[in-house]
């Protein structure tokens, strides 16, 4: 009898640079529990796993499950980008005395997820409209800066795992290009995601500051985007508009690559909290300043998700996926 059936509930799991989140998920996505852990907090990823077991108590612990993960998925083995774990999957499924458990790149899980997403889920930014059975693009600032595709198989979706938020930032602004030329004398390759992630937001206001020659306040990327500060510290607005736009054009070359008419959805903690800013920033002007393309990216439609754990939709559907 399948797990649907006997009505068993499945581990998922979304691990970040900053946070661990661990739950329990039905077949169909419905959530059961879930914890978060800071990761600082645990030497390894089996140690948090078995915290999130403890807080469960007697509840029937999992024997299948899923971990989207922040890392290039390539094998056995995964050493997260921006944090110290590191660890065998076969080895921790073997460890947690599990039947089964994978582990996919988180936004390969958040692209799995929106399929399952409702209108409720959502917020359109901008106009154009999704045409069926095209590819989607996804794209999230957090910790860092996850890509990832939807491309239509037959009746189903394949995502793709890519590492797209490495690719170079383009600047288009004389202020944009000041800003990189800043960042390469402190990194050998500015990736979209030294400007376009939690720690890229401080990058963009440390390497305006140093521009304008006014010392650096020590921010963190919460108090940068903070709307009061921006009235205490221009620099802060100007950080958090360069962000937003950045953002649309990174988001524009994504949507032109996958040729993305299903849609372009931004995931991650950044921009659902920045509310209606976001929607009345640069992004969407600069997702479409594509010149002989602007025809072209004015017909997709851009999203936010404001589901709180896409991840573990994602997880869901790829443990259900034949």
């Amino acid at each position: 009898m399948s797990d649907a059936a006997t009505g068993a509930l499945w581990l998922v799991g979304d691990i970040g640079a900053t946070n661990a989140r661990f739950g329990l998920v039905s077949p169909a996505g419905d959530v059961a529990a879930s914890h978060t852990f800071a990761c600082a907090d645990f030497a390894t990823i089996g140690d948090a796993l078995r915290a999130f077991f403890a807080d469960l108590g007697d509840r029937a612990r999992p024997r299948i499950g899923a971990l989207a993960i922040a890392a290039a998925v390539t094998g056995d083995h995964i050493v997260m980008t921006n944090h110290p774990w590191s660890f065998s999957v076969s080895a921790l499924r073997d460890e947690l005395g599990f039947d089964r458990l994978i582990a996919i790149n988180d936004f390969t899980a958040v692209a799995l997820a929106v399929p399952r997403l409702t209108p409720a889920d959502r917020t359109a930014i901008g106009g154009g409209e999704p045409v069926a059975g095209r590819p989607i693009a996804v794209l999230g600032p957090g910790s860092g800066l996850g890509a990832s595709g939807l491309i239509p198989s037959g009746s189903t979706w394949t995502a793709l795992t890519a590492e797209g938020g490495h690719a170079t930032m383009p600047p288009i602004t004389e202020r944009e290009n000041a800003v990189l030329t800043e960042m390469r004398r402190r990194f050998d390759h500015v990736s979209a995601e030294r400007c376009l992630s939690g720690p890229g937001l401080v990058n963009l206001y440390n390497s305006l500051a140093a521009i304008d020659g006014v010392p650096s306040a020590g921010y963190t990327a919460a108090q940068i985007t903070d709307p009061e500060m921006a009235v205490t510290d221009p620099l802060c607005g100007e950080a958090t508009g360069m962000f937003c736009a950045m953002l649309g054009t990174v988001a524009g070359n994504l949507a032109l690559t996958l040729g993305a008419h299903g849609g372009l959805y931004i995931a991650g903690g950044i921009v659902p909290r920045l509310g209606a800013r976001f929607a009345e920033s640069a992004f969407r002007e600069r997702f479409e300043a594509k010149g002989r393309l602007r025809a072209y990216l004015a017909a997709i439609p851009t999203y936010v998700i404001t589901h709180k754990l896409p991840a573990f939709l994602g997880c869901a559907a790829a443990l259900a996926a034949p």
